[in-house]
């Protein structure tokens, strides 16, 4: 099946229909589409708290009435239409990307500057957006742009191929441009959702802390998933501070709080001021789930700390034992195999192809992660480095994630990254940025290098040659550390020595 926008963008799905069909029919996937699913939710609770944030809360039957009145607005555009979402964390979000489903459209939510803005919706074809920011020049595509505040008479709802594209999902932006991964909505709800539905291991309502943004891929599940699929409670902020983050907590009494792990990390260093008493479970993805972090949020809020492997190309195992590996594939979710010691994934939550870009696949739809990995004897998959992300000294090979690994298990630090700085002779070298834990004093290059091979058995030429002290770490869009803000601190820091 091929998915044709009125502009002409082409979305194949890559995946052999038989294999769609046999998810549906395992009960994996509800064949439903997005919007007709959260109807069903405003039925069962219209009384129920849907969305809480900085303006207050807002229950399913309010929610639904604003969704169908800015789906009113969106009269003309249907689902042969990409609509662009660029809005921060909050209600008026979540009404946006509800609303691009009641008319049958897809939704893109996206974050960033007018370059990202012009990029993701150039090459999205998309035909309209949602915002609350200045609409970009240069978009021949673009035929409105609303302002979230935008009102019509309630539309009624236009029913869609549960098989037909839902979602957009943009990557973080590692590469030079964000990629665009296209989900069906039975790949949403049903992939997606299992894992959701697992994480929450049988909580009768669930509330959810969504720390990081709505539109990136770790927190695409907040209006999809909790409020459509399942009928839970969303808690967003506005923008992440960890200090408001846990009166929040104290406040409207999440069960589950879902951050990256640098967010996680600056919650568990000032947890001591606020009752956490209501939270099940930190959920922790987007980034490498340091031992140092894990501990100190065990410590800190006493419950399970779940690491969630995956990425926005349709991956994801997940555990509440990290130390073990990153969990057990679930054929709920996805499969995963490798092939030449490369992570794959093909299952249920596997999208429909990559936009506007080729797709990193295997005959058969299996997803190419990048990702280098093995299983142990029990099945639990082990991630053990991105296979581009290495930095090369003379010929010779850093894994930067290895060194990180060890560096994370000094008394000292709070937060550790390892970043490349340019080297005419060698190419580059390594540079240790860290944080040290508060009221600590961070060691210095000789200390740490001692650590490093003294105590963690890191060979000499992996050492770092370079360290970076911070008072706090840069956070990128979706809140993980920005290891290119790191990179070009350490080549300002360092660059002058040489």
């Amino acid at each position: 099946m091929t998915w044709r926008s009125r502009n002409g963008l082409e979305l194949p799905d890559l995946v052999p229909a038989a294999l769609r069909r046999q998810w549906v029919d395992a009960g994996h996937c509800p064949d439903r589409d997005l919007y007709s699913l959260f109807r069903e939710q405003v039925a069962k609770h219209p009384g129920r708290t849907a969305v809480v944030d900085e303006r207050g809360a807002l229950d399913y039957a309010s929610l639904d009435d604003e969704v169908r009145r800015l789906a009113g607005a969106l009269d003309g555009f249907g689902p042969a239409d990409v609509i662009g979402v660029r809005l921060p964390n909050g209600r008026d979000a979540v009404v946006a990307e509800l609303a691009v489903a009641a008319v049958g459209a897809v939704a893109l939510p996206f974050a960033g500057g007018c370059a990202d803005a012009v990029s993701l919706l150039g090459r999205s074809r998309a035909s309209a957006l949602i915002t609350d920011a200045p609409a970009p020049d240069g978009l021949p595509w673009l035929r409105a742009v609303l302002p979230v505040t935008a009102r019509g008479p309630r539309a009624r709802p236009v029913p869609v191929d549960p098989e037909a594209p839902a979602r957009i999902l943009v990557s973080s932006g590692s590469e030079a441009a964000p990629k665009m991964v296209a989900y069906s909505h039975n790949a949403v709800a049903g992939g997606r959702g299992n894992y959701l539905r697992a994480v929450h291991r049988g909580t009768a309502v669930w509330r959810d802390l969504v720390l990081v943004p709505l539109s990136s891929a770790f927190g695409s599940f907040g209006a999809a998933i909790t409020l459509c699929r399942f009928g839970g409670t969303l808690l967003l902020m506005r923008r992440f501070d960890a200090a408001a983050a846990l009166r929040v907590v104290a406040e409207h009494r999440p069960t589950h709080v879902f951050g990256v792990p640098a967010m996680l990390r600056r919650m568990a260093d000032l947890v001591s001021t606020e009752d956490t008493s209501s939270v099940r479970a930190l959920v922790s993805s987007g980034d490498v789930l340091p031992a140092a972090t894990l501990r100190a949020c065990r410590e800190a809020f006493g419950v399970d700390v779940i690491n969630v492997y995956g990425s926005s190309d349709g991956v994801n195992c997940h555990t509440a034992t990290p130390e073990h590996g990153v969990g057990t594939p679930d054929p709920a979710v996805t499969g995963i195999r490798l092939v030449e010691g490369e992570i794959c994934a093909l299952g249920p939550m596997t999208p429909l192809c990559h936009v506007g870009a080729p797709s990193p696949r295997l005959p058969g739809g299996w997803v190419r992660t990048g990702d280098e990995g093995r299983f142990d004897e029990d099945g639990t998959l082990h991630v053990l480095r991105r296979r581009n992300r290495v930095v090369i000294r003379g010929g010779y090979t850093i894994s930067p994630a290895e060194v990180e690994q060890a560096l994370g298990a000094h008394p000292d630090l709070s937060e550790v990254a390892c970043v490349p700085v340019p080297d005419p002779d060698l190419g580059e070298r390594l540079c240790a940025c860290v944080r040290p834990k508060p009221g600590r004093a961070a060691p210095d290059l000789a200390q740490l290098t001692d650590f490093l091979a003294d105590r963690q058995g890191v060979t000499r030429h992996k050492l770092p040659e370079y360290l970076l002290v911070l008072p706090e770490f840069p956070l990128g869009r979706t809140g993980k550390v920005c290891l290119h803000t790191l990179a070009r601190l350490a080549a300002e820091r360092h660059g002058a020595a040489r």
